[in-house]
């Protein structure tokens, strides 16, 4: 018996010193700036400047295009093949999305995504839909209650075509949601002058008709607004079967509404087309600011406008370069970047990320960016089923 209490007594001693040694540590009031990567993702071979580290805000998204994300931290992310829009949540501040909701499906090519006044619009082919009040919608899934409500369609009359008929969408500094519409071939004329083109419409008037803006535009998939101008920037993808070098691919910048930018009589500024070039000179059209690699297919762009990267990135344009599909020798599959100086010349056209090219196997390709409030840049990619966020690390 006394042996047996001088064991109870050990056994309390040594549970009274665990539980003192072994106090609960406290939650950190910030969120870590470098989360661990643990896919299976070649994250390794991605190269960055100098101080930069890259990792996974989230993965197994599938076909990942276009990306937007709400006041409330929600990013929504689009699809072109997948037919779907997902609602991404971040929750605990780790830099990592631990909440996936579908908020649509089995629409066509729902390729772009936008948000204004607690809506989300949706661009198909030939229409733009709105989710209202999504965030509540949202809300529901989490809990596991029903699925969404029937969105509203704002304007359905847009070309029918599938080819270049994918839509990337934004609201301007306006207020007017930009909506691109591209040709409906390789390279044609075509005696509809929506096509070829970059529109804007006012979701908040009834009925009304999209605005051309831009012509000349054979395919655009993404833009974005100088941040000290509000002027509009856009890239865009240069015709095919004219050879591996030519042309180039561009960025552009409208600086009145109207302009027209060459396509199909001029490519690059100065390429005369070998079936319209005779009908316009490359001089009536308005030059590109940078002329990018032949076939990279550029697509989501960005100004740089985080306070984390350093100085020599603030207001400077980062784009997605999607890679190219029809040269004898790969080319694109990264994140270039394009100086520019105050007036709005270019300085030169860098890589900013590269890796997601191994060879001639593309194991990725980048879509779309997204500043996040912290001044790390999230990028899509609809090969991988991914996306990454980019952060400065010192």
């Amino acid at each position: 018996m006394r042996n047996l209490l001088s064991a109870c007594l050990l056994l309390l001693l040594i549970s009274c010193i665990n539980k003192r040694e072994n106090k609960p540590v406290e939650a950190p009031t910030t969120p870590p700036a470098t989360p661990e990567v643990t896919s299976k993702l070649p994250l390794d071979k991605i190269k960055l400047p100098p101080g930069f580290k890259i990792g996974l805000y989230a993965e197994g998204i599938t076909n990942a295009r276009s990306l937007c994300r709400s006041p409330q931290g929600t990013l929504f992310v689009s699809t072109r093949e997948e037919g779907s829009v997902y609602a991404l949540r971040d929750t605990n501040g780790d830099y990592k999305a631990d909440q996936v909701f579908t908020v649509a499906k089995k629409l066509n090519m729902p390729n772009g995504v936008a948000f204004k006044n607690g809506a989300l619009y949706v661009a198909e082919i030939n229409r733009i839909l709105r989710y209202d009040d999504i965030e509540k919608c949202i809300d529901a899934l989490s809990r596991g209650e029903a699925s969404c409500p029937q969105p509203v369609t704002v304007y359905d009359q847009y070309p029918t075509e599938s080819h270049h008929g994918w839509k990337y969408i934004a609201f301007g500094p306006d207020g007017k949601l930009y909506i691109p519409v591209g040709a409906p071939c390789n390279n044609c004329e075509s005696a509809k002058p929506i096509y070829a083109s970059i529109t804007r419409l006012d979701v908040d008037k009834a009925g009304t008709q999209p605005e051309i803006i831009a012509s000349g535009v054979r395919n655009s998939v993404g833009f974005d607004w100088h941040p000290v101008t509000n002027e509009l920037w856009f890239t865009e993808n240069g015709r095919d079967m004219m050879g591996n070098d030519v042309p180039p691919c561009e960025l552009n910048h409208l600086t009145q509404t109207g302009q027209h930018f060459g396509y199909p009589y001029c490519h690059g500024g100065t390429l005369t087309d070998p079936e319209f070039g005779k009908k316009r000179p490359c001089s009536a059209f308005v030059q590109p600011v940078q002329n990018l690699g032949p076939h990279v297919a550029p697509l989501g762009m960005q100004f740089y406008t985080g306070k984390m990267f350093p100085n020599m990135y603030q207001n400077q344009v980062l784009i997605a370069e999607h890679g190219s599909w029809n040269r004898s020798k790969k080319i694109g599959y990264r994140i270039s970047l394009v100086r520019l100086d105050a007036q709005g010349k270019s300085l030169g056209y860098s890589t900013f990320a590269e890796g997601w090219l191994d060879g001639e196997r593309a194991w990725g390709r980048p879509v779309d960016l997204e500043i996040l409030p912290d001044g790390s840049l999230l990028i899509s990619d609809d090969q991988a089923d991914a996306i990454y966020r980019v952060w400065y690390a010192g």
